[in-house]
């Protein structure tokens, strides 16, 4: 056979002669220098390989071969297919609503000089890996190329780098593997599904007139999207799924995903106790709160059939905030955390799905945060499906104001995430896409996007009128049929239903709905109305908890610290540095970031496992902690956590990135989903948490009253006014203390290592009772090694968390005391440093608030009862009037004072936080001292 013969099964089989000749050549200069070579045919190369040929096969006959000199057909017919591939999107059949121009040129013949008869001539091998069953030729295959790519759905994909990932998305729509024939009994389920999905909706809207409901009418089919994405997470063996969502069809997903009654989502709407309509077979749980919320918020949790859990988590009104606490929820529900060493994480075990609103989706920056977790090590779910329920508009807004993209999903390929836009009113293949995209996820392991196109049937909501400012919209909605509508008038002419069939099921489906509430209506007369109040546990303010630990055992943990894995060696100054802590703990030198590594130690011994996160938490922001050491010569890395005796969880810290409002909302959802880890989030610095203030306002803040849920997360804000300027000094306390309210949180400020050890084994214990809240710790930077802040190993062994602490070698004379300051954190330990041993102060008595929320009244007040001729109760503190705790604290300390003059001590009221120059810093800060620790004026 001759080397110039190619074979039929060959896509080299469209070159002949010079041409194949030619080609061979472009393959050896391919190989070299790739950018050198016709883009089309470096297409080739790398769908087919090198143009070789087969001994033995059937030599193709010269009337299919490309005529000798015209190759450059068969590569505009290459680059015809692969626009079809790369731009047929634009073209797709995906607006219900018919209103966007569809974009054919670019995939027409004649864009590439090509007529039908020259792609007749060439052979559909040239197309594909695997020719598909009744493709001839190349006109069959672009026409076959056109049938997949522009239909109801449409595919991006060629933005993503793996070779073996755009491979198996090309096969499985070109294969004829994506788009399977549904079975009559399945088109059935289909159209009953989207009757009980339109008909809910309905039923509302003529029952409760004018009630919000957020419908999501227009796209019905985000149930059926749902289905199949449970469906086949189910076959593979999937145990916990994590939704978030906004508003829109909300309710019909707790209606006909979490399996919410009829009866008991109606009692919502008749101000009826939902609680009397909750299944007995336990398999729906929701929380409720004291205050509680809109029922567009509520969340639940529902097991299947299979056993596999569903949740809905709740959500406020800025809806995509919720999307780093699902996915921190799915982590949670992926890592075993129950053995010694770092957590094992298993993406198999947890799916995260999250619902954007097709507005948001490119609006809102927090979707992005989320999409850059998809490859980190701490913070991937290994595949998240996001599901844009796309109705053309937002709110108000169209698309040439809400945008500067072709789709709302197109931030989500700088992440190489695959976007599938799908046609809401293509109910079959919304099914199919559910399909797909699950399927993607469990085999790669990465995020996918479903762009679910459809419209809003109504406005903004139920009362809005759209009208007013989308009027040419509204008319083609108002002309619209309904998905359900649609779908029926299909199955009928495809003989699968008659037209009696959709009626009578439309009209059965109704009814069950009007038994429900007629339901509703019977047992409204055995309601209640139960006021719900605070849990008893939560009305403590001061746990009282045995933190002690024995000496021994902390002697043991210091050495064991100390001991590195065999050939392992810290940086030089590093190893001196950790060296220090075994004579620290002998000699009372204790310093902060030595006293939280024991308590993490001690705390994973207790069985409670620990997960730390922030930017630079490993080492920490100023290189006080160092709980994962690096080898100095190959940079390995060792975690001495690890290898703690007696350890019984795990112990986690990740490095996270650059981002607050994504990592606190993460956390914050890591620790919803597993009550029992101390989940620890620490700011670079307190400032950073600004960019975070949504997620304290609208989740750790309420969501105990509002929805019930408890979360023991620990916060960190470093803070400390030491001339670094306005944006390094304040962490923003009183934004915390303003909040502080219902036993909500505790927010402390320690000025000892020793009390802040304390805290967190109290912390830790807390976890997974009616007991547990939050702790906000406004953390030190100047103390973490100061001697005056430092803890003994006496303290730690002994001692107990401290929400008062009294200024030793001041008060030994009680009847001299005329002044009585109080404060908090690193401005107590510079007035420590001003008094030294006491000696000249007699008139002066000093109180270290160390919790100021709930605020210690009573040990206070106890002990300015103990000094009969105090004059004056003095507030110290360095942040400006303004900020910092004293207007948080005004109240509680004229009810101290008793009479006695109240002062304020303290930089006067200023816009910004702090100074920016370090000596008018140091002066300020020097007048804040000398004034708190002077004697009272005598007044004449």
């Amino acid at each position: 056979m001759s080397n110039n013969v190619t074979t039929v099964s060959s896509p080299w089989s469209a070159f002949s002669g010079p041409n194949l000749g030619y080609v061979m050549e472009q393959y050896d200069l391919f190989l070299q220098s790739p950018e050198e070579v016709e883009p089309e045919l470096v297409l080739l190369f790398q769908q087919f390989g090198a143009p070789v040929v087969v001994e033995g096969e059937v030599a193709v006959a010269n009337s299919t071969a490309a005529p000798a000199g015209d190759y450059k057909k068969v590569l505009a017919a290459v680059r015809l297919a692969d626009a079809i591939r790369t731009q047929g999107h634009l073209a797709a059949d995906i607006y219900p609503l018919k209103n966007r121009e569809l974009q054919t040129a670019q995939i027409e013949e004649s864009a590439f000089n090509l007529s039908a008869a020259d792609l007749a001539e060439i052979p559909a091998a040239i197309f594909f890996k695997d020719v598909p069953a009744n493709v001839k030729n190349g006109k069959d295959a672009i026409d076959y190329l056109k049938s997949v790519y522009t239909d109801k759905v449409a595919f991006e994909y060629n933005h993503i780098a793996a070779t073996e990932e755009r491979d198996w998305i090309q096969a499985q729509i070109e294969t004829g593997s994506f788009k399977q024939a549904l079975s009559s009994d399945e088109k059935k389920a289909l159209l009953d599904r989207l009757t009980r999905v339109e008909n809910f909706e309905k039923f509302i809207h003529k029952t409760f007139v004018g009630q919000k409901r957020f419908s999501g009418e227009g796209l019905d089919t985000q149930i059926v999207l749902f289905d199949e994405i449970l469906k086949t997470a189910e076959a593979n063996n999937v145990e916990k799924v994590r939704i978030g969502m906004a508003h829109r069809g909300r309710l019909n997903v707790l209606t006909h995903i979490l399996n919410k009654p009829y009866d008991m989502m109606f009692s919502d709407f008749a101000h009826v106790s939902n609680e009397l309509f909750l299944p007995e077979d336990g398999r729906l749980e929701i929380t409720k709160g004291w205050t509680g919320d809109v029922k567009y918020h509520m969340g639940a949790s529902y097991n299947r059939e299979s056993g596999m859990n569903v949740k809905l988590a709740y959500n406020p009104s800025h809806l995509e905030v919720g999307n780093p606490v699902v996915l921190g929820s799915t982590r949670a529900a992926q890592d075993d955390t129950s053995k010694p060493g770092q957590a094992i994480f298993n993406r198999t075990k947890g799916l995260g799905i999250l619902v954007h609103g097709d507005a948001a989706f490119p609006g809102q920056g927090i979707v992005t945060e989320v999409l850059n977790f998809a490859k980190t090590e701490g913070f991937t779910t290994g595949g998240t499906i996001h599901i844009i329920a796309n109705n053309m508009i937002g709110f108000t807004t169209e698309q040439q104001d809400s945008r500067s993209s072709v789709y709302s999903s197109d931030p989500a390929k700088g992440y190489e995430v695959p976007v599938i836009h799908v046609n809401a009113d293509s109910p079959e293949a919304v099914s199919l896409v559910g399909r797909f995209a699950a399927s993607y996820r469990q085999k790669f392991g990465k995020d996918i996007i479903v762009d679910l196109i459809g419209y809003r049937r109504h406005g903004h909501n139920e009362t809005d009128d759209p009208t007013v400012t989308n009027p040419e919209t509204y008319k083609l909605v108002a002309k619209h049929e309904t998905v359900r509508a649609l779908y029926g008038a299909q199955l009928v002419a495809e003989g699968v239903v008659s037209a009696d069939d959709v009626a009578t099921l439309d009209t059965a489906i109704y009814a069950e709905m009007q038994a429900s509430y007629d339901h509703v209506k019977e047992m409204a007369a055995k309601d209640e109305h139960k006021h719900l109040e605070m849990p008893e546990e939560l009305k403590v303010e001061f746990p009282q908890i045995d933190t002690a630990v024995g000496a021994e055992r902390l002697e043991k943990i210091n050495e064991e610290l100390l001991v590195f894995e065999e050939k392992f060696e810290p940086q030089k100054k590093l190893g001196k540095i950790l060296e220090k802590r075994r004579e620290a703990f002998a000699s009372a030198k204790i310093d902060w970031g030595h006293a939280e590594t024991l308590a993490y130690a001690t705390i994973i011994q207790d069985g409670t496992p620990v997960r730390f996160t922030g930017q630079d938490a490993q080492r920490g922001t100023f290189s006080q902690r160092h709980l994962v050491l690096h080898d100095k010569n190959n940079g390995n890395v060792f975690t001495p956590l690890h290898h703690i005796s007696g350890a019984n969880a795990s112990f986690t810290v990740h490095n996270s990135p650059l981002t607050e409002a994504g990592v606190v909302g993460f956390e914050y959802g890591y620790n919803l989903e597993n009550g029992h880890v101390l989940s620890v989030w620490e700011a670079q610095f307190g400032d950073f948490a600004n960019m975070a203030q949504v997620m304290f306002d609208n989740f750790i803040s309420g969501a105990r009253a509002k929805w019930g849920q408890k979360s023991g997360l620990v916060i960190l804000l470093p803070h400390g006014y030491e001339g670094q300027g306005p944006e390094h000094s304040s962490s923003r306390m009183e934004r915390y203390l303003q909040m502080s309210a219902e036993n909500n949180w505790f927010v402390a400020n320690c000025s000892n290592a020793g009390n802040y050890y304390h805290l967190l084994r109290r912390q830790a214990a807390l976890l997974g009772t009616e007991g547990v809240r939050p702790l906000v710790v406004v953390s030190p930077k100047y103390l973490l090694r100061h001697p005056l802040a430092a803890a003994n190993a006496e303290q730690l062994a002994n001692g107990s968390f401290q929400e008062v602490i009294e200024q030793p070698g001041l008060g030994s004379k009680p009847e001299a005391v005329e002044r009585i300051v109080l404060g908090t954190g690193k401005v107590m330990i510079d007035i420590a440093d001003r008094i030294k041993d006491g000696e000249g102060f007699d008139h002066l008595h000093i109180i270290r608030v160390e919790q100021l929320y709930p605020f210690p009244k009573e040990q206070v007040a106890g002990i300015i009862a103990k000094y009969p001729n105090v004059k004056e109760v003095v507030w110290v503190q360095e942040e400006p009037k303004n900020q910092g705790t004293w207007n948080y604290a005004l109240e509680t300390l004229y009810e101290l004072s008793e009479g006695k003059k109240l002062r304020y001590v303290g930089r006067p009221a200023m816009s910004s936080t702090s100074e920016g120059d370090a000596d008018s810093h140091k002066a300020a800060q020097a007048a804040v001292v000398e004034e708190a620790v002077a004697e009272p004026v005598k007044v004449k």
